[in-house]
């Protein structure tokens, strides 16, 4: 029988927290979601944007919850007969458990950030690292504030490999996460124009990524793109930060994890690569070549934290694109089928080139077309309407046959494109659902993607409900 994740005594320990009512004495998991919590997991009542936790204690108990964290102040609002422990701040006392889950394991943990390809990274680095050791990495896109901390409070002690993904809107915000997580090896995938209303330039946006290199634990290893524009200025502030050991990937000559041939086919790639002087071919279950770039980041992690290169090549081959991220799934229409590339979890410049690429790369079955549909992508500041503009180099060079438009800010885009590749403009997603129902064809490859706020994610769905999927080509 395995042992708890949290003994009551060491859970009280770490939170500060007081027992009340009759908590259980061992705790199997950590949750803050009521629609998913396991009978024996801790719940912790985390008050948020929208949502207040306290208000959901009653149903967790119900559930079997092994005890509930929550405030002080709010106790005399919850059932009298409940299993508690009661602390000043639900969330800090989240954070004191997160510390004392790392300040316990002898893992080795890598951190990963980037304006782009964080989740898939952090999912390569989980397939790859699996093949040498026990591995504990974050559930989706657990990257902020309470991500963090709830994935550390959740590491078994026994953890072998540690994978984080860590993220941030503002300066400043990825200081106090990568403090928690303390990595062995920090890796900075990319860093492009996103964000950029919250920023202004493209510089300030490396600066706050490189925060990343001020939780390096001693003698930790920065593993940087070295084909990024901001290479230079990310090189200055690792070491400007104390970190001694820095290793590059990309196709720049002399990088320590050196792109050799890449070739892209529907639904994966192969690699050729040399990696600290050791020469590997490998596959990658996805297409894109920004996937090809970031798994070489993840073969220099791999060495770093001790795993085997060769059996994390192999292992690349099963990661497939998650659901919004690439994910592709054939849809069966009358007198054949279609594929559907979801691209909808959220769009930038640089993301939504790479979305295009991959497009790109793959070959529509005649009499099929290329369907490219765009939402707006936000946060872009003043640049939002140039930026926009801008994807009419990536859009041509797709080879996209039809091109619809969403919202005022892909309305730059829309006026760039010859007539002959215009479909629909709409000032919102839903205006197009019907007309990508009737006019979707047996033979066509159909790409969609968007920031969330353009809510590209329904018209995935309503082609999904409209034609049943053949097979999953990409699940999450």
């Amino acid at each position: 029988m395995s042992a708890p994740l949290w003994t009551l005594d060491a859970f009280l320990a770490a939170t500060r927290g007081e027992a009340r009512g009759e908590p259980q004495a061992e705790i199997t998991g950590i949750s803050i979601d009521t629609r998913t919590i396991l009978p024996g997991e801790a719940f912790v009542a985390i008050v948020g944007d929208r949502l207040d936790g306290h208000d959901y204690v009653a149903k967790a108990l119900e559930a079997g919850a092994s005890l509930a964290l929550v405030a002080r102040h709010k106790l005399v609002d919850l059932p009298q007969d409940g299993r508690y422990v009661v602390v000043d701040d639900p969330l800090e006392a989240l954070r004191n458990l997160g510390r004392a889950a790392r300040a316990r394991t002898s893992a080795r943990i890598v951190a990963v950030t980037g304006s782009v390809g964080k989740t898939g990274t952090k999912e390569a680095l989980r397939l790859a690292l699996g093949r040498s050791g026990k591995v504990h990495a974050s559930a989706a896109s657990f990257n902020n504030h309470w991500g963090v901390p709830l994935t550390l409070a959740r590491m078994p002690e026994d953890t072998e490999f540690g994978v984080f993904e860590i993220g941030m809107n503002h300066a400043g915000e990825i200081t106090p996460l990568v403090q928690m997580v303390r990595p062995h090896a920090a890796i900075i995938t990319t860093v492009q124009a996103v964000h950029l209303e919250f920023f202004g330039s493209v510089e300030k946006i490396a600066q706050a990524k490189a925060e990343i290199f001020l939780g390096l634990e001693p003698g930790g290893l920065a593993i940087l793109n070295q084909d990024n524009d901001q290479f230079d200025l990310l090189t200055f502030l690792a070491k400007t930060a104390g970190v001694e050991r820095i290793q590059t990937f990309g196709e720049a000559e002399g990088s320590d994890a050196l792109l050799e041939n890449y070739a892209v086919q529907t639904g994966s790639s192969s690699i050729q690569a040399r990696v600290l002087g050791q020469e590997i071919t490998y596959k990658i279950g996805a297409p894109g070549k920004h996937l090809v770039r970031n798994s070489l980041a993840v073969l220099l992690a791999v060495c770093e934290l001790g795993g085997d290169l060769a059996l994390a090549g192999l292992a690349l081959a099963e990661l497939s694109a998650p659901k919004g991220r690439g994910a592709q799934t054939r849809l069966k229409l009358p007198g054949g089928e279609a594929v559907l590339v979801d691209e909808s979890y959220n769009a930038n410049p640089a993301s939504m080139r790479a979305a295009l690429s991959v497009l790109g790369g793959m070959q529509a079955a005649a009499p099929g077309r290329k369907i490219a549909v765009l939402g707006d992508m936000l946060e872009l500041g003043d640049a939002a309407g140039q930026l926009h503009a801008d994807l009419i180099g990536p859009v041509e060079d797709s080879g996209a046959d039809l091109v619809y438009c969403s919202g005022p800010l892909m309305r730059a885009l829309w006026e760039r494109l010859p007539r002959e590749k215009r479909a629909v403009y709409a000032e919102h997603s839903e205006a197009l659902t019907e007309r990508l129902k009737d006019e979707l064809r047996p033979g066509d490859i159909i790409m969609i993607k968007g920031s969330l706020g353009s809510r590209m994610g329904p018209l995935v769905d309503a082609l999904k409900q409209e034609y049943p999927a053949a097979d999953e080509m990409a699940s999450a």
